[in-house]
Formats: C-alpha cells, structure tokens, sequence
C-alpha cells in the first residue's frame, strides 16, 4: 500500500505568536497568533500577520480572535482552522491527509484537560503520534544546554500570555512556577499607565510599539529612543491627542509586573533542592521568550537573585528551536533529555 512520506513538526503555539519548524526545513511560520472572523459567514477571513493589521481597524462584523488565551487553547474550532491554513501555507499544498509527527511545546502548569484539548486539535489536523513538551524545557533544548545530565538549570521563559520558570535536570522540570504575567500584562500595563497619568486612551498596538522601542528595567536608556509621539483618544474631551512618551515612563508602567516576576523566580528558588541550588549557582539563570528582549532584564534578574544571568541567543525562537531539535531525533529522544 502506498504511503505519503512521513512529515514531522515543532510548534510553539504561543499566545502572542505561533511558530513552526519542519525536520530538514527548520523554522517555516512565525505569526501572530489571531485570528480574523467574519460573523456574518462565520469564516475565518484573514490569520497572522494580515489579522494584526486589521486589529482596530475593522467593521463590527469582523471579531479578531485569539485563538489561545494565557497560553491555553480557548477556542477549538479557531484554533484548529489557524493551524491549518498556516500548514498549508507553508507547504504551498492541501493540508490533508498527510502522515506526520508532532511535537507542541505547552506551559508547564496546564491541566489534564487543556493537554487533551492541544492533542485533539493536532490529531484532528492528522497527526498519527503526537508529544508534549514543556516550554522551559524546550526552550533549554533550544538553547543547547546539556539538560540530559544530571545538573541543575533555571529557565525563566516570557512569552505572550504566562512566564514559565522552571529548575530542570536530568532531562525533565523539577520544580516550576507558571505566571499569568507576561507580554500581555506589559502592554496592558502601558495602557492603564497612560490612561491614568496622560488621561489619554491608546489601544494594544500603540502599547506593543511603545514596550518594543523604550521598554527597559534595568540601567540607563541608552540604546531607546529619548522620547516618542504617539496618538489617541483624550478621555477628558472625546477628541484625537498626541503626547510625548520616554522610557521612564514605559519603566514605571511594567515596574510591578517585572518585580512578581523576579519574587516568582525567588520563590521557586526556595523550594529548590540544596544540590540543584548549588548547579545554578554555577550554571546560571537563563532568560527567554519576548520579555527577555527588554533592556537590562538579564541585569536586574542577576542582581536581584545574585546569580549569573544570560539571554539565550534568539529568544523568540528558542522555544521552536527545541521543538525543532526533538522532532529531528523522534527515533533517539533520549539525546534531548526527553523520555518516550
């Protein structure tokens, strides 16, 4: 009987961003995670990148949707149709019928339930065997640490929707913390800091440009931009208003959010075994995901845990990297630390 060459992918289905690696391709998407739907139809009418332009900007027939929330599915259907096109459109052919593997990085502290939900949507896409991982683990795959061995790493990843902080050894997570404060609640924070001192209200994207540009927590400003105009509604008068926004301003919007963060990793830090404390201390903290792209982060986390900090090179892509790495070795999971 005749077979279609078996396929296999990595993804990282992020709440902000979804990423996809193929075996021998490597990294093949990286888009935003939404979704645009037409209510009327009830079709999905533009995903990635084309729905991110529309946020704000539609007509009330058209929802922009998330299909994961705090890094969780939170719609099925959504989420299902999201993946598929964005199969399809990096294969250049009809996403079906197809035999592969698959490997889907997930938070640490989901439920039994939404890891059922996750594989559902990828054998309802077709996927014969499918695996999971977590994403502090894989981001440390990614980043080619030596996790197999019997050492103790701390991983502080920040994605979109949660932090994942996690002492891995010996292939698997020892002890973690999941936060529902991420990339998210940063922009969020932006919003309410300038709603509450400039009485000005901006929406995500202006939020999301600002973090990008000026956002720092450690140190001085060189490097950002002093001062950046930007645009909204005054709440005052109803009317359009521009205002100056500088770094200081983006640093005390995040400030609190970054300081759970920190007192999150020195929690988990406390109910780490006394040997797996003496590893990190030789062989650091490491910083991945979007937020460890804010300036001085790996600073402020090495002085407030008083242990050497790094940034895994390429943060964003970390998470799919180790995706990518373990659905190349499927055969021999072992040489990545993960057991069958």
């Amino acid at each position: 009987m005749f077979l279609f060459p078996k396929k296999k992918f990595g993804i990282d289905l992020g709440t902000s961003n979804t990423l996809i690696y193929q075996a021998a391709k490597g990294i093949v998407v990286n888009q935003p995670s939404l979704a645009a739907l037409n209510k009327k139809t009830n079709q999905i009418v533009a995903i990635g990148k084309e729905a991110k332009k529309m946020v704000d900007r539609v007509p009330y027939h058209i929802s922009i949707l998330r299909p994961l929330t705090d890094g969780v599915i939170s719609d099925f259907e959504v989420c299902l149709q999201f993946l598929k096109q964005l199969l399809e459109d990096s294969m250049q052919e009809t996403f079906l019928f197809k035999r592969f593997w698959i490997v889907v990085a997930v938070p640490c502290g989901i439920t039994e339930v939404e890891r059922k939900t996750v594989e559902d949507v990828a054998r309802s896409l077709g996927a014969s065997r499918v695996f999971l991982v977590e994403e502090p683990l894989s981001g440390a795959i990614g980043a080619r640490l030596p996790i197999a061995k019997a050492r103790g790493y701390l991983i502080i990843d920040i994605g979109g929707g949660t932090t994942e902080i996690g002492v891995i050894s010996y292939g698997g997570i020892v002890k973690f913390k999941t936060l529902k404060i991420a990339g998210d609640k940063f922009d969020q924070a932006i919003i309410d800091y300038i709603f509450s001192e400039h009485k000005l209200l901006i929406g995500k994207p202006t939020a999301q440009f600002l973090k990008e540009i000026l956002g720092s927590v450690f140190g001085n400003y060189e490097g950002l931009e002093k001062e950046v105009l930007i645009k909204g509604r005054d709440i005052t008068s109803g009317l359009p208003r521009g205002i100056t926004i500088s770094p200081k301003d983006i640093r005390k919007a995040i400030e609190a959010s970054i300081k759970k963060i920190i007192e999150t990793s020195k929690e988990l830090l406390e109910e780490t075994p006394p040997e797996l404390i003496a590893d990190i201390m030789e062989n650091g903290v490491w910083l991945c995901g979007g937020g460890a792209l804010l300036k001085g982060l790996d600073s402020l986390v090495e002085k407030e845990l008083k242990l050497p900090t790094s940034i895994i090179n390429e943060p964003l892509t970390a998470v799919v990297r180790g995706t990518g790495m373990i659905v190349e070795n499927l055969d021999n999971l072992e040489k990545v630390g993960i057991k069958k």
